[in-house]
């Protein structure tokens, strides 16, 4: 049975920096460490500050926004990686395997930096709008003049895929590569190695324009290959991509119930109830008897959540240690999660339907959802008919303010519909806010 091996899935290999490789070098930083310290300066990175996670962003209590989210995926996955990797040392003590395995904590913790970069505005509703914009909306008009895979790109729309783009494209004035990141840290982000055509639940890996550069990543790590040639491309997972899942999952789901207290959607008997389940008896007990020293209903909630992290992380990290085979055969299903014990498995699952009972359908959700929907689709319709008709006077003066690393005047049509989706999933709940008022001249100021 083949199976992908450690000293090949852990390469400092820079995209797009091939020629300028060496792999010997030393130095205080790895070049798994520059990938998250180049990601902690990028532009991308800092907007996640004003990208909504599922509330609406800060008024009087702060929430969890993009970045914050993802500044805390980057922790927990760090501590599940360094704990994966000192197990796996272990395992492969005096084998060549042995050495790759110390980069691990230095590779997840970047890519879970990374895990949202491709996200529009207005958490997952923004998506949604995009992918329904040519699904439902205006953009149905550009079926019949676009490739089959391209369509699928348009209508599948997933943030995923877009963050791999994000870190790859060579955008006008930028350098090949895009952000120039080791081979093993783009292949741990993809949590979907296929391509669109092969989309299920609207999740897939990389678009159309991506596929080659995909390919050639994989190609390098020696991913396992799941398509025959001609077919719709499909890998198996990079191995650490279960990793970054892991504490992305963990982190959205107790964070999302933290701020639901915080903002009095969830009691403090809910979050309670549903957070003392991932515990036996005895350690229940003891975290009552040190939560009956504070008054504080939110930090009681606060060290309940630490609890919680931890035991997860824990349970995550025995699972794939005992699954490591067949994670690296390709034969793993479902997620880290699905092969925790069944205490913690359930405790997760009373988590998780606490938030969509009561979390995901409360009003001020909602409302994001529908303002980030009229938002990003009257965008959408302003820009595409802009890029379709470019010689009107209206669009010579939209598409001059848009920026000149979106290349709004491809040749193809599908170069110039994707310049326009790069352009409006960058943007920030707020800018976006701000050039939908302006566009309707709701912010304008003229002087008498």
């Amino acid at each position: 049975m083949e199976k992908m091996q450690w000293q090949r899935l852990i390469s400092d290999k820079r995209f797009g920096l091939e020629d300028f490789h060496e792999p010997d070098r030393r130095g205080s930083r790895t070049d798994f460490r520059r990938d998250y310290d180049r990601l902690v300066f990028s532009s991308p990175f800092r907007r996640l500050q004003n990208k909504t996670q599922v509330f609406p962003l800060p008024g009087a209590i702060f929430v969890h926004n993009r970045l914050t989210h993802s500044l805390e995926v980057s922790s927990v996955g760090k501590s599940l990686a360094d704990s994966i990797s000192g197990e796996l040392r272990r395992r492969y003590a005096g084998s060549p395997e042995a050495e790759p395995l110390n980069h691990l904590g230095d590779i997840v913790s970047a890519a879970c930096l990374a895990h949202d970069l491709g996200n529009p505005p207005f958490g997952h509703s923004g998506e949604k709008a995009i992918s329904t914009f040519f699904s439902e909306g205006a953009g149905r008009s550009l079926r019949d003049s676009l490739a089959s895979r391209q369509w699928a790109d348009l209508v599948h729309f997933e943030g995923n895929a877009n963050a791999f783009r994000v870190l790859t494209h060579q955008f006008n004035g930028r350098r090949p590569g895009g952000f120039a990141m080791t081979y093993s840290m783009l292949a741990s982000i993809v949590k979907y190695p296929f391509e669109s055509m092969l989309a299920t639940k609207n999740k897939f890996g990389f678009f159309t324009t991506e596929v080659a550069d995909f390919e050639k990543v994989a190609a390098e790590l020696g991913m396992l290959r799941l398509s025959a040639p001609g077919e719709p491309v499909r890998y198996a997972r990079h191995p650490l991509v279960y990793i970054v899942e892991a504490a992305d999952d963990i982190c959205y789901e107790v964070m999302d119930i933290e701020d639901a207290h915080k903002l009095r959607i969830l009691t403090t008997a809910e979050v309670t109830d549903a957070l003392l389940s991932y515990f036996d008896p005895d350690r229940r007990d003891h975290m009552c008897a040190v939560m009956s020293r504070v008054a504080d209903p939110n930090e009681k909630v606060a060290y309940m959540r630490s609890c919680v992290v931890g035991i997860l992380v824990d349970a995550c990290a025995r699972a794939f240690i005992d699954a490591e085979d067949d994670i690296l055969a390709g034969r793993m299903t479902g997620s880290l999660l699905d092969h925790i014990p069944e205490r913690e498995r359930a405790g997760f699952a009373a988590c998780n339907d606490l938030s969509w009972s009561k979390i995901y359908c409360a009003g001020d959700v909602v409302d994001i959802e529908l303002a980030g929907n009229r938002i990003i689709t009257f965008l959408l319709e302003k820009l595409i008919d802009a890029v379709l008709h470019p010689d009107l006077n209206y669009s010579r003066l939209l598409l001059s303010k848009v920026p000149e690393q979106y290349d709004v005047r491809a040749d193809s049509l599908y170069g110039r519909v994707q310049a326009v989706l790069d352009h409006v999933s960058a943007m920030t709940d707020v800018y976006a806010l701000d050039l939908y008022r302006r566009l309707n001249g709701f912010s304008l100021r003229l002087e008498s």
